[in-house]
């Protein structure tokens, strides 16, 4: 038996990447029995066979797994938000902040098309730049002209796994092509090889990057708090996870209770009150969301 990590899932074969080369590995029914389906991303246990071939045995306990792209033990998000068309957004910045850390993953976000912003508008991103490293998320800014400016964020690959996520238009692709240009070259070949047109349905795919792995296919498409419970929307904002402890009552919402430490640090001026209003916003739309059976 070997350890390995899928990096590619397509039609029912799985491609194991371990210590001696990738494997390509059906898998078990007992999988299928009990409903399991591994995913790209899933550290495994499978039996080798000739020709670099084999079956996987077991999964491995994830840490997290997403749904769009299906993808498993991610540890790093990109978060790509333009600064111009279409327009920055906090509140939707925020929605996949909030998603991103419900999954344990750290976010990076990347304002991109900085170079295309009227100056006057200029100060108003950077002012919310600030206010986003002030909470501790790592803020980087890039031109939309390519190559990209992309100096700085390389060594966020340098280990782990990684997917890029963001509204449609803010520049995913371009920013993945920029990082790795033979990565659609790549996508082409494996399509071809495999007898699939360019136009099938995408797989997903790990590949290389800077020493770590990024998903070839970018994420979080859907942006609904179905997963997230209301007692723990506060941990997802992480200047209110650091307070919430400091509340007098105890499982309180930030809301209406008094002596909320959290209230009072917005009140301080030690919260930003955008990121206050948004999760306030948020917590409406769980607490109105319709009941699960």
């Amino acid at each position: 038996m070997a350890e390995g990590r899928i990096i590619k899932a397509i039609s029912g074969f799985y491609y194991v990447q371990s210590v001696d080369g990738i494997y390509q590995c059906r898998g078990r029914g007992l999988f299928r029995n009990k409903k399991i389906t591994p995913l790209v991303g899933d550290f495994v246990d499978f039996d080798k066979r000739d020709g670099m071939e084999g079956y996987l045995i077991n999964i491995k306990p994830r840490k997290n797994e997403l749904i769009r792209p299906p993808i498993a033990n991610v540890d790093r998000a990109f978060i790509i938000s333009s600064a111009v068309e279409p327009s920055f957004s906090s509140l939707l910045l925020d929605r996949f902040l909030v998603l991103i850390e419900s999954k344990y993953i750290e976010p990076v976000i990347i304002i991109s098309k900085i170079d295309v912003l009227p100056e006057k508008e200029k100060v108003n991103v950077d002012n919310y730049a600030k206010a986003y490293q002030s909470i501790g998320y790592k803020v980087e800014q890039v031109s939309s002209k390519e190559p990209f400016e992309i100096k700085g964020i390389e060594s966020y690959f340098n280990d782990g796994v990684s997917v890029i996520a963001g509204q449609s238009g803010v520049g995913k692709s371009s920013l993945l092509n920029a990082l790795k240009p033979e990565l659609q070259i790549k996508t082409d070949d494996i399509s071809k090889s495999l007898g699939r047109g360019k136009h099938t349905t995408r797989h997903v795919e790990l590949v290389q990057l800077f020493g770590g792995l990024v998903a070839d296919t970018p994420g979080f498409s859907a942006l609904e708090f179905n997963e997230i419970e209301l007692e723990n929307l506060g941990d997802c904002f992480p200047e209110i996870r650091e307070r919430s402890g400091a509340c007098k009552f105890r499982g309180c919402m930030h809301d209406k209770e008094p002596k909320c430490a959290v209230k009072e640090a917005v009140e301080q001026g030690e919260i930003s009150q955008f990121r206050y209003d948004h999760y306030l916003t948020f917590h409406e739309e769980i607490k109105s969301r319709k009941p699960r059976y």
